[in-house]
């Protein structure tokens, strides 16, 4: 029997050779703290295309200087950042593998110097420093810098862009009710709530037509916050949008105590996907090919984000098709090793 999880899919004339993703994940290795490619990153993540995953979505990449979670982040906010980034895709592709970007501001979770910035001026917790509500101004030039950071991302030769809006980063800040007490036009109700995020995908989408995903944290884990039905919701206005798949995660945007299980963020995945008729992606304590594929032949995700699961071992694709019974095609250079 063929497993879905070695079946290519295609979306928008880009062609994945199987359903394996990398998910984004911060190597805070840009040691320099000017946001630019080190050697690390050319290491970590072509080692990846080697092992054969089908689409590797590089770590959140900040918009801006103040937009970056730690000081070590990588950047994509001049045109400095094009040419190690350029680098990159070249090496994942030559080695068989689609090549994506998380753009991403990290709001009042940003621990850089000076003044951070949240759609209103509450601090994550007693730890971290209380930001700046932003101005409508700076709501604007944010917006700007998510556009100019696609532009660049189309420069560098990525074939996906997903927008980070998950994680209590700065959209998803935007997003909740916990974290947005706004009176304008970006707070209150859910529709003025996404608005942010609605302008972000439009002005993406003035300088892209490739690939587009949005990463989501689909539950808040508080009494007052949001779920997944919220989110299926708002996924009907990403589909709207020209949103194609939905990268769905789960929490982080207020502390909370969150009980994880094998596969516990995959019923958020399934329910965006029937309630706002969108591809989506599944997340999450995802270890093994048998769970990949369980997920994919129940139509509980399209897409399968594999994350320190790929940390432990990057050569994963073939460990889960030697568990499946699937042959995947090695690299010439590993072929007598292989089997």
């Amino acid at each position: 029997m063929e497993t879905k999880l070695f079946s290519p899919l295609t979306i928008k004339g880009i062609t994945f050779k199987n359903r394996i993703v990398m998910a984004p994940m911060c190597m805070y290795s840009s040691h320099n703290e000017d946001g630019m490619v080190e050697n690390w990153h050319r290491t970590h993540y072509t080692s990846r295309a080697v092992g054969q995953v089908g689409l590797i979505i590089l770590e959140a990449t900040a918009v801006t200087p103040q937009g970056r979670i730690s000081p070590q982040d990588l950047g994509i906010w001049n045109d400095d950042h094009i040419a190690g980034l350029k680098e990159l895709t070249g090496l994942m592709k030559e080695h068989g593998a689609s090549a994506g970007i998380q753009l991403a501001h990290a709001g009042r979770k940003a621990t850089v110097e000076g003044e951070i910035l949240a759609p209103s001026a509450i601090a994550f917790n007693e730890k971290m420093k209380t930001p700046k509500e932003m101005t409508k101004e700076e709501v604007s030039e944010t917006v700007e810098a998510f556009k100019k950071g696609a532009e660049r991302a189309k420069k560098a030769g990525f074939e996906v862009i997903e927008i980070h809006a998950a994680h209590g980063y700065l959209i998803n800040e935007f997003l909740s009710p916990l974290s947005n007490k706004r009176s304008d036009e970006y707070g209150g109700s859910a529709e003025n709530r996404y608005r942010f995020l609605s302008e972000v995908i439009e002005a993406v989408k003035t300088v892209w037509d490739g690939p587009l995903f949005v990463r989501v944290s689909a539950h808040d884990y508080h009494d007052e916050g949001l779920t997944a039905e919220d989110y299926a919701e708002m996924g009907k206005w990403m589909k709207e949008q020209g949103v194609d798949l939905i990268d769905v995660s789960s929490g982080a945007v207020v502390p909370a105590r969150i009980n994880s299980y094998p596969g516990y963020q995959v019923k958020f995945s399934e329910t965006i996907k029937e309630g706002a008729n969108i591809q989506t992606g599944a997340v999450g304590l995802i270890t093994s090919g048998l769970q990949a594929e369980e997920i994919l032949q129940n139509g509980r995700a399209d897409l399968i984000f594999i994350a320190r699961e790929l940390l432990r071992d990057p050569y994963w694709p073939r460990t889960a098709a030697k568990e499946l019974g699937a042959a995947i095609e090695p690299p010439k250079q590993y072929e007598r090793g292989w089997i």
